[in-house]
């Protein structure tokens, strides 16, 4: 029979989060060996759990979820939705501004569908959250990767954003605080890509999600506050700052300089309408999660377990011969870096892959998140702490056999 073969859409497309690694380790899973998942940022498996008050919430609406509402979502949610936007200072949101999502991950590909033309470019850091990179691919555009400098804590480098603009380049992408590195971007690098934005009349994705996620004291700013002449659509969710991954509800909203993209917007309309709406449960939850106490304090402040963890992390990591990692202000990922000369690593997902079958941890390479070189990868620190020493524990070993094996102990 003739074969049935995938999309060539598919070509370009990257999720190793989810990918052959992780097969490999559902694989040894079945066969009765337990993993040690560094892999995914799934809270809810390290027993983070959401707000009693937003489960309550949704179990006393069930009863009301079981119909379509609104294509852009309910009108609670988006009017909690567009109070937060005051709060961030973002100026001009209105209702219909407001569109909510099955997940942040949902809208990204919705906003990237109703943009892009085949050859259209659309600016993504390196390294990036993969779903960025797979949506303008699947939506026909091309990715272009502008780097974010390591010896600089990962800010976006400008001078490389404003030498990849083309005259087909109609977007940037901005994910602040920064998924893998943790990495948080002050006001000024933030005006200076707003600026590359005005000169090039660029629509600025904001990727938001982890804006609680933060440590030490640190106070983020959304770029879609500081200019109302650019066009943003800055998207964020309940998954991470609420622990709520599987209800999947998140938002885009649409702020600045609208009126030029007024046929855009029709098309961002026209996709939703398309998929009806978002599950309504989770709608349900948006509203009290805005509105409620924010527990994330408790967990990225003084004590909190995720700075524990995120301080633990660090700590174990560095004092592995050969390994770097700038310390993030941000989220619940590390972006460490292995020294190329002690760890000759030519394939970065074969190296994790023999990490895996060998010490049974499950790690992401740095290529699966658009990296270019094959010598960093992406640690989760929401394990307790004693599962966060062992499993850094049996990296270094790793490591250790690594080196001796080819000649750099």
């Amino acid at each position: 029979m003739r074969p049935i073969q995938k999309s060539l859409k598919l070509a370009d497309v990257c999720y190793d989060i989810r990918g052959p690694v992780m097969e490999k380790a559902k694989q040894m899973e079945d066969e009765g060996h337990k993993i040690i998942k560094l892999n995914i940022g799934n809270l809810a498996v390290f027993n983070f759990d959401p707000p009693d008050e937003i489960v309550q919430d949704m179990i006393r609406n069930m009863q009301n979820a079981a119909g379509y509402t609104d294509s852009k979502g309910m009108f609670a949610p988006r009017k909690a939705i567009m109070h937060y936007t005051q709060e961030k200072h973002i100026r001009g949101v209105t209702i219909e501004d407001i569109y909510i999502g099955n997940g942040a991950s949902e809208l990204i590909v919705m906003g990237m569908n109703a943009l892009l033309n085949s050859g259209d470019e659309v600016l993504v850091p390196a390294p990036d959250y993969p779903l960025w990179t797979a949506a303008v691919s699947l939506s026909g555009g091309k990715p272009v990767h502008y780097v974010c400098d390591e010896s600089a804590d990962w800010m976006p480098d400008i001078d490389d954003i404003k030498s990849k603009i083309t005259p087909n380049t109609k977007a940037i992408v901005v994910i602040n605080p920064n998924n893998p590195t943790g990495a948080l971007y002050p006001v000024e690098v933030l005006q200076q890509i707003v600026e590359v934005a005005r000169q090039h009349q660029l629509i600025v994705f904001a990727d938001e999600i982890y804006d609680k996620t933060l440590y030490d004291g640190e106070e983020h700013t959304s770029i879609a506050s500081l200019a109302d002449d650019v066009l943003f659509l800055t998207l964020n969710g309940l998954s991470k700052n609420y622990r709520s991954c599987g209800y999947r509800a998140g938002w885009m909203v649409v702020s600045g300089e609208k009126r030029h993209a007024k046929d855009y917007i029709e098309g961002l309309n026209m996709l939703a309408s398309m998929r009806l709406c978002a599950n309504a449960p989770g709608q349900f939850a948006i509203q009290t999660a805005l509105g409620g106490y924010q527990s994330i304090n408790d967990l990225v402040g003084p004590g909190g377990r995720l700075l524990k963890q995120r301080d633990l992390a660090h700590k174990l990591l560095t004092a592995i011969p050969g390994v770097t990692c700038v310390k993030p202000k941000a989220a619940l990922y590390m972006f460490p870096k292995l020294d190329p000369v002690m760890y000759p690593i030519k394939d970065d997902q074969e190296f994790i892959h023999e990490l895996l079958t060998e010490q049974r941890v499950l790690l992401v390479q740095g290529t699966g998140f658009n990296w270019i070189n094959p010598d960093h990868f992406r640690v989760v620190f929401l394990p307790n702490t004693d599962d966060l020493t062992d499993a850094f524990g049996r990296i270094a070993s790793f490591l250790e056999s690594y080196r001796k094996r080819h000649g750099t102990n």
